[in-house]
């Protein structure tokens, strides 16, 4: 099906170049457009944390509140720079620490524990004071990588704590995974109440577990804690098994709480995206956790099959943003992220297999990239881009950081560079 869809594209895409050919390119997209774009001019030198609020020029639209969600992107992409080595180590490291110190005396609860959703401005007022795990989550990210990265003692304590508050309070030891939606207390809200991801109590999502299992995994690096490790073959287990809806390939979004999946409404939808993004964080999760990728790679395939069947543009190349369960797209515009994470999980197919159908799916998807969604004059990725490939957006805000695209620069490059 991959082989036939690319064949029949009617714009099918030159001869790739090597490994070799596009390391630089991709160098150029991560230091000359993306970093330039977020440092230092998002560092909140009044307040502390990023200032993520731009319009589609690039300009700074004022004051806004501050979620927690981008603002430990923020922490983890600086972080990751530095480890990564990309940019001036000490200059990452410093703008990694900028975000930390943010995130640990204006936005971690100090009665409760856990961190807030969304803050004001300045960090003194809470506007969002409940706990969401998909929050928690990145927060353990940008903590553990922080703690990698710096090789800070005091890091890798903050991390350790808000694991062990997440095993307490939110992990289920009866159907595995988490429960994810909390008041601020830790308390579980009644069963009609909609949380931060427009969930009740009681489900469970897949995207929020995506993102648990990629803390987790560089929670293990960071701290190679025994429990770590078993709770992230749980989440590798749920997000290759549990989430699947194998008579299509597909993997669906809400669940029960016994992981009953919830197919009507917005639980009848396929995110491409997410498919693809999960393909290659659970290849990293079973690198990290020491398990071997090869009994995955059925999985893997078909997969990512689905998305080439309903969610790839063989015109123009990249792929839609998600359609009904087994159905064609629907919402037929071009996502930054998606295309992001399909670069990785194209790559990390080739990698896997060697079949020349995924180089060719990174190669058609770049070149979408760098000719429609990529601002060259004033840096950074524009967050769509419509069926007539206009772009547009603003370039920063609550959902928009430099963690997608900037982290699948870093992994693609260090998956070339594997190649040559």
């Amino acid at each position: 099906m991959l082989a036939a869809l690319l064949l029949a594209s009617a714009a099918a895409a030159a001869e790739t170049p090597g490994a070799r050919e596009f390391a630089p390119r991709l160098e150029r997209m991560l230091v000359d457009n993306i970093l330039r774009f977020w440092y230092p001019q998002t560092l909140d030198r009044e307040h502390g944390g990023y200032l993520l609020n731009h319009d589609e020029r690039g300009a700074w639209k004022g004051s806004a509140l501050k979620a927690l969600v981008t603002q430990a992107r923020m922490v983890w992409f600086f972080a990751r720079m530095a480890r990564a080595g990309y940019g001036d180590r000490k200059q990452m490291l410093e703008a990694a620490d900028h975000g930390y110190r943010f995130l640990m005396e204006r936005m971690r609860d100090p009665l409760h524990g856990g961190f807030y959703w969304r803050v004001d401005a300045t960090g003194l007022k809470p506007l969002a004071p409940n706990k969401h795990l998909y929050g928690q989550a990145f927060a353990l990210y940008a903590l553990s990588e922080f703690a990698m990265a710096s090789g800070r003692r005091d890091a890798r304590e903050a991390a350790v704590r808000l694991f062990e508050l997440l095993e307490e309070k939110a992990h289920d030891r009866q159907h595995g995974g988490y429960l994810e939606y909390f008041h601020q207390d830790w308390t579980p809200p009644p069963p009609e109440e909609r949380g931060y991801m427009g969930a009740g109590p009681e489900m469970k999502l897949m995207n929020t577990h995506l993102h648990l299992m990629e803390a987790m995994t560089s929670f293990y690096r960071a701290t190679g804690l025994p429990l770590a490790r078993e709770r992230l073959i749980e989440l590798i287990t749920i997000q290759g098994s549990a989430v699947v809806r194998r008579q299509w390939g597909a993997c669906s979004d809400r669940h029960r709480r016994d992981w009953t999946a919830v197919l009507e409404g917005p639980g009848a939808r396929s995110s491409y995206g997410h498919d693809l993004e999960n393909i290659w964080l659970l290849e990293d999760a079973l690198r990290a956790a020491g398990l071997p990728a090869a009994p995955w790679l059925e999985f893997f395939r078909h997969n990512f099959d689905y998305s080439m069947r309903f969610g790839w543009d063989a015109r123009a190349g990249g792929f839609w943003d998600w359609g009904p369960l087994g159905k064609p797209a629907r919402s037929r515009v071009k996502i930054w992220w998606v295309q992001a994470e399909a670069l990785v999980s194209a790559l990390t197919m080739y990698r896997l297999t060697g079949d020349r159908q995924y180089w060719d799916v990174f190669a058609r998807t770049w070149d979408f990239i760098e000719k429609h969604m990529a601002d060259g004059e004033r840096g950074e990725w524009w967050p769509q881009v419509d069926e007539k490939l206009k772009a547009g957006g603003g370039k920063a805000g609550e959902w928009k950081a430099a963690y997608h695209n900037g982290r699948a620069m870093i992994e693609c490059l260090a998956i070339l560079r594997g190649l040559r």
